[in-house]
């Protein structure tokens, strides 16, 4: 019994021994798993922080990606100066990765076809019909036989030796008159004054090739008594289309010998009759200054202060001087585009690969008229002194800025090259297929139209951006070509038609077609929209028809040009021809109305008091902007209302918080004052369309929301906006009397409010028509650690009225202008004015004189909508 207890014991004793083995191996095991798991994150912490430091750098390298451009065939240290300032400068001589290659030189056809869509080159093919003296002569004759008095800007010139016979002629005819008359001598491709010589006696001069033989002209203006000639710049950033730039300032070449009239004792005084500076520079009396108004150098903002202090119209001769300039470059423009064609098939409507920088010669009479002497393909960008320096560093600068030149540019350009290679892979054969049906048949015809205006409509837009990027870069540039007004360019589309019928008669029939089509009239954005839309309503094989506005009788649809209004000339908001609000046609005017404070009183059923129905009848979210307002006030105490603490603030600050608030309150009459204008109606009409468009919103909301956030872009929504920011701008500066209102508080709370209107593609401004608390404007003052005031709030609320009625009227407007409906009835829930609303537009200016003139729509005069800078600015 005792051995058996003993063993049960020392069983027992041997089991708890087991036991606890087993425990110490568990806890080895425990500690392996942790030191495993402990390794597993040290590796896994260790390779994020690799792959961060991976991430870090590939963006360094993305943000110090640069364009790189080759100037290594130019001799010009300015050049690699400024272009060193836009990238890298390549130093390979045939480097076909660089995006610029600057030659002093013109390059051959066959280096601009070789080169990629993101490159550029600087020169134009052909260029040389207008940079030769023989081609420039022969050219503006065969133009002037047809446009004399158009094309009367250059001296006569004959061309040796096929126009010898015909100078003799000359000269006889001028010996029998007995006039005496001096010729200049040139070689046809000379440059520098080289080979030049003068004649009075023009039997004495023989016949010689590749040489010109122009009559002088002896009655110079002069400065400080020395003849001189204009160096001016020239940029000419594209051929299709010809989009020509002028900068603001230049060179004065002055002759180092005091003018007289050409005698036969000093003709031969070259320092007296030659301007050339590479002439000038070799005689004893070329005087360099390091200022501009002194010295045989001089700098053309000198020469037109000179002007203006003897009280000369600086603006009418640069814009003679411009008239010169495109009329010139018109006479080029067939030469050009045909060559550039050939060496670039199927590029058309691209971003031009090349651009040029002409140096013109021009010559001022005594009666201040410009004549042109010559054209310089490769003008000298020497820099002998301070004045070349600044002169054309500022040239070169902003015109390598004009290019547009970007790292992804090769990207876009790449995919855009495989794009048109996949689709010419991909494109249906042009067999017979006689088992189609009619439908199949009509559903291609369309299918290829679509195709046809969705390209049209791309290149439109891609004008549009191109044109916003070079109204916001183009520094001390002036754009001339195209003009700005209309009557310049018809007058410059009559010159181009011919100069293409001249130049290419019988040849490049194709591109001929393709320039009339061009100038008759092209579509518009709208119009491809809307043709567009027709061809999906015709390809779903519905004749659906299209359930517009009705056209008012009092705004027909059909005008040729909208005149000056009595309305407009009674505005007491001038703005130049030029304004973005005038080409609209839709802007707001400041009447003499009373304000809403004490139309509250008395109130009058006119606008702004019409409007306000249009947003508290349909849409009641005037209920939600009263409640935010009080939000806003309750956070915070106005800032305007003084607490029991501030009562021992003086007098002065007292005061200064009372102005400060008067100002406020007029600020808000001002704005309570404001209307937008609907062109060709009275406030009465407008009125009317507005509360027509509230009665029937169910109608026109999807209609309105499809027009501002699908038919407008970024940059025409923007434009809409910038008319009502525009003339608040105009208010403040007015009321606070200051051109500087960037400080001003209440600026920067509109500031805020105009980028929330326009958040998210619009729809910041569609949601103040809808009745959806969670989208409201007054968001933005939420987190605002700021408070506005009662009057703020206000002012507030009625900038956003004023962009409510702005959309409307645009909207409005553009419906009535693409409609040519007939004159009965229509699907339109819209109804008709009665007589007595319709009385004032019976008489109005707007009528049109002819019924097959359509109105220019309004998408595409929005287009416009910048402040063009007129030549008036390069007398500045």
């Amino acid at each position: 019994m005792p051995s058996t207890s003993g063993g049960i014991e020392g069983g027992s004793v041997n089991h708890s021994g087991d036991d606890v083995s087993i425990q110490n191996k568990n806890e080895l095991s425990d500690r392996k798993m942790e030191a495993r798991r402990d390794d597993m994150l040290e590796n896994r912490s260790q390779f994020a922080t690799k792959s961060r430091h991976h991430t870090t750098r590939k963006k360094t390298k993305r943000r110090k990606l640069l364009i790189s451009l080759n100037v290594s065939a130019t001799k010009y240290e300015i050049v690699r100066k400024v272009a060193h300032e836009f990238g890298n400068l390549s130093d390979l001589d045939e480097d076909p990765s660089c995006f610029l290659f600057w030659n002093d030189t013109a390059v051959p056809n066959e280096r601009v076809a070789e080169l990629k869509p993101y490159q550029r080159v600087n020169h134009f093919p052909a260029m040389g019909e207008i940079c030769r003296k023989d081609c420039l002569a022969r050219n503006l004759a065969k133009m002037m036989k047809v446009h004399p008095h158009e094309y009367n800007f250059s001296p006569k010139t004959w061309v040796f030796p096929a126009e010898y016979s015909a100078f003799q002629c000359y000269v006889r005819e001028l010996k029998r008159k007995n006039k005496k008359q001096t010729f200049i001598v040139k070689p046809s491709n000379g440059s520098m004054g080289q080979g030049i010589s003068l004649f009075r006696n023009g039997e004495r001069i023989q016949q010689q090739d590749h040489t010109i033989v122009q009559e002088y002209l002896d009655r110079p203006f002069l400065l400080e008594g020395y003849k001189f000639d204009l160096r001016i710049y020239v940029l000419v950033t594209s051929c299709d289309p010809l989009r020509v730039f002028l900068f603001n300032d230049g060179l004065v070449r002055l002759s180092t010998q005091k003018y007289a009239a050409p005698s036969d004792g000093n003709v031969e005084q070259l320092y007296m009759h030659l301007t050339n500076y590479s002439i000038n520079k070799r005689s004893e009396n070329f005087q360099r200054d390091e200022d501009v108004t002194k010295g045989s150098k001089r700098s053309i903002q000198f020469f037109n202060d000179y002007l203006r202090k003897n009280d000369y119209d600086v603006a009418a001769i640069w814009k003679s001087i411009a008239d010169v300039i495109n009329k010139t470059l018109i006479v080029s423009e067939p030469h050009v585009l045909h060559a550039y064609r050939m060496c670039r098939p199927g590029t058309a409507g691209n971003d031009s690969v090349c651009f040029e920088i002409l140096g013109f010669d021009i010559f001022l009479d005594k009666s201040l008229k410009p004549w042109l002497l010559e054209i310089n393909r490769a003008p000298s960008f020497g820099t002998d002194e301070k004045i070349d320096l600044d002169i054309k560093g500022a040239l070169l600068h902003d015109a390598f800025r004009l290019i547009n030149m970007k790292p992804s540019d090769r990207r876009k350009g790449m995919a855009a090259q495989k794009a048109e290679s996949r689709r010419r892979l991909f494109r249906p054969s042009k067999r017979l297929d006689l088992d189609l049906t009619d439908i199949d048949r009509r559903k291609i015809v369309v299918d290829r139209r679509k195709e046809e205006l969705k390209q049209k409509l791309i290149s439109i837009r891609r004008d549009n951006a191109r044109e916003d990027f070079e109204n916001r870069n183009m520094g001390r540039y002036q754009r001339i070509f195209p003009p700005p007004d209309k009557s310049s360019q018809d007058r410059y589309r009559k010159l181009i038609s011919d100069a293409f019928n001249i130049f290419l008669a019988g040849r490049a029939a194709s591109l001929q077609k393709e320039i009339a089509k061009l100038l008759n009239g092209s579509l518009r954005e709208d119009e491809i929209i809307d043709m567009l839309q027709a061809c999906d309503i015709e390809d779903d094989g519905k004749q659906k028809l299209f359930k517009g506005p009705k056209p008012l009788s009092s705004m027909p649809s059909v005008v040729d040009e909208i005149p000056e209004c009595d309305s407009r000339a009674s505005s007491p908001i001038s703005t130049s021809p030029h304004n973005s609000v005038t080409d609209f046609k839709t802007r707001l005017t400041a009447s003499q109305s009373q304000s809403q404070l004490n139309k509250a009183k008395n109130p009058i059923p006119k606008r702004p008091q019409s409007a306000q129905k249009l947003t508290t009848s349909s849409r009641p979210h005037s209920a939600r902007l009263t409640s935010a307002y009080q939000r806003t006030v309750n956070r915070k105490n106005q800032p305007y209302q003084l607490s029991a603490s501030d009562g021992n603030l003086n007098e002065i600050s007292t005061s200064a918080f009372d102005r400060e608030e008067e100002m406020m309150r007029k600020t808000l009459m001002a704005l309570n004052d404001m209307r937008i204008k609907f062109p060709g109606k009275t406030d009465e009409e407008a009125d009317i369309i507005l509360n027509q468009i509230q009665e029937h919103w169910k109608y026109h909301k999807p209609r309105i929301a499809s027009y501002w956030l699908v038919k407008l872009d970024s940059i025409k929504r923007r434009k809409v906006i910038d008319i009502v920011r525009s003339n608040v701008r105009s208010v403040l500066q007015k009321m606070c009397r200051c051109p500087d209102i960037e400080s001003l508080k209440l600026w920067r709370i509109f500031y805020r409010l105009f980028n929330r209107l326009l958040w998210s593609h619009g729809q910041g401004l569609w949601n103040c028509f809808s009745s959806n608390t969670s989208c409201s404007w007054d968001t933005i003052f939420h987190k605002n650690k700021d408070s506005i005031s009662g009057v703020e709030f206000m002012c507030c609320e009625r900038v956003i009225e004023l962009c409510r009625q702005c959309l409307l009227i645009v909207y409005q407007f553009a419906a009535e202008a693409k409609l040519s409906m007939p004159s009965g009835e229509t699907n339109s829930p819209t109804k008709q004015l009665s007589s007595s609303q319709l009385s004032n537009s019976r008489t109005s200016p707007w009528l049109p004189s002819s019924p097959h003139k359509a109105m220019t729509p309004v998408s595409q005069r929005m287009s416009r909508l910048y402040l063009n800078k007129s030549l008036d600015n390069l007398a500045s």
